[in-house]
């Protein structure tokens, strides 16, 4: 049960443990300053105790807040309003301040659909698709999911075909890659819910189909000097600067992805024959890169000097404890921003993650004459398709692809 304490008490109570946690005076003097409001809040609504359902409505009459901050994503402008809200409620109930990172919590599948839903996913992991696509896969299903609860659909061969003309017409409003994922995952599933007699109906043949030209965006470049002063920007001479470095130089020279970068490990360095060799996670295959003069100093700094004792098998670890690998979501976007911001590189609206480093070296590979093919297998494209759009970043190539009018008229 809660300790009931009033409201100006239980401020002053919060405001002293922050003090003896080592909270900065900045820190502090926000949180006063926001517990000022609170307290007249409370006055004008004759409250002299704290409760959540008092913090709740004065977040949503103050700041428009109405979700459910304790199941939905926070707003990022609403985050540190919400936390101090929070300590106050933490501390009534359990006396201290509670330092926690909050997560949405992981799906709960309808019962009528959860026997299908893991056995489909089963299949994609028996698959080998990647623990990524699988997961944006999924979450784009659950979407559908979801939707059928609502329409109290009690099983999987109750869906009927105006129930799935009914779900398209609420995506149209959507990107027409982001509806061509959509149609693609729910045919997909329901191919695989009459195959295992989920279904008495091949319901995929009633999901339209959508016509579609492949454009895909232009992707990011840095130019060189950029490249070379976030580089130089590093400070190479902590261990934190070591292993930052040597990540960022694989992707900028060897167009790594993140993927096989955090799933490098020891036994793939090939020091005699100056090799590195991964199994792609993205498409599986077996790629060797090259050990360069300076990748294979960063990496030898980084593994003497840098790298902290730990059993992992992993090149890159965590520098703080557990000395362990990357967690799976981890895009190590942080890594290439904080060097960006501190090197004073104009973003400009653009995307500067660890993926636009890969488009970088494409491009320039390109204005050197590397033919597409070889480009390709650089980067470990499947399809040489997927390697065409770094035509749209080099303006020199278009302009060698141009017609010159006098000379069709000349052989005309």
């Amino acid at each position: 049960m809660e300790n009931q304490f009033l409201i100006e008490e239980l401020v002053s109570k919060v405001l002293t443990e922050l003090e003896r946690l080592n909270y900065s005076n900045n820190t502090i003097s926000g949180y006063r300053s926001f517990y000022k409001k609170v307290i007249k809040f409370a006055e004008e609504k004759d409250e002299v105790y704290f409760s959540e359902s008092l913090g709740r409505l004065f977040l949503e009459e103050t700041y428009n807040l109405t979700i459910d901050y304790f199941k939905e994503a926070m707003p990022q402008r609403l985050k540190s309003h919400i936390r101090k809200i929070r300590v106050l409620g933490d501390f009534q109930l359990h006396g201290v301040i509670i330092r926690r990172i909050i997560k949405k919590p992981e799906y709960i599948k309808p019962p009528q659909f959860e026997k299908e839903l893991t056995a489909y996913e089963k299949e994609c992991e028996m698959n080998e698709y990647s623990k990524r696509g699988l997961r944006t896969r999924m979450q784009r299903l659950y979407f559908f999911i979801d939707y059928l609860d609502n329409r109290k659909v009690k099983k999987s061969n109750d869906i009927t075909a105006e129930i799935i003309s009914d779900y398209v017409k609420t995506i149209y409003k959507y990107h027409e890659k982001s509806i061509a994922s959509i149609l693609t995952t729910l045919r997909v599933y329901l191919r695989f819910l009459y195959f295992n007699k989920c279904t008495n109906e091949d319901l995929s043949l009633i999901v339209p189909k959508q016509k579609k030209y492949y454009y895909p965006s232009i992707p990011t470049v840095w130019k060189k000097e950029d490249v070379i002063r976030m580089l130089n920007t590093i400070d190479r001479g902590n261990p934190t600067g070591k292993r930052d470095y040597a990540i960022l130089i694989l992707v900028a020279k060897l167009g790594m992805r993140v993927g096989d970068i955090k799933s490098l490990k020891l036994s793939n360095l090939n020091w005699h024959s100056k090799t590195i060799e991964v199994t792609q996670e993205k498409t599986k295959n077996i790629v060797t890169y090259p050990i360069l003069n300076d990748i294979g100093w960063a990496l030898i700094d980084y593994l003497k000097n840098g790298r902290p004792i730990s059993d992992s098998p992993f090149v890159f670890i965590r520098m703080q404890a557990p000395f362990d690998a990357f967690g799976k979501n981890a895009n190590l976007y942080n890594i290439i921003t904080k060097y960006t911001r501190l090197s004073g590189i104009s973003v400009e609206n653009k995307k500067r993650g660890m993926h636009s480093l890969r488009h970088t070296l494409a491009s320039t590979l390109l204005e050197q004459g590397t033919p597409l093919p070889v480009i390709s297998e650089i980067l470990g494209h499947i399809s040489s398709a997927s390697t065409n759009i770094y035509l749209n970043t080099s303006i020199e190539g278009l302009m060698k692809c141009s017609i010159d009018p006098d000379e069709v008229f000349k052989n005309d």
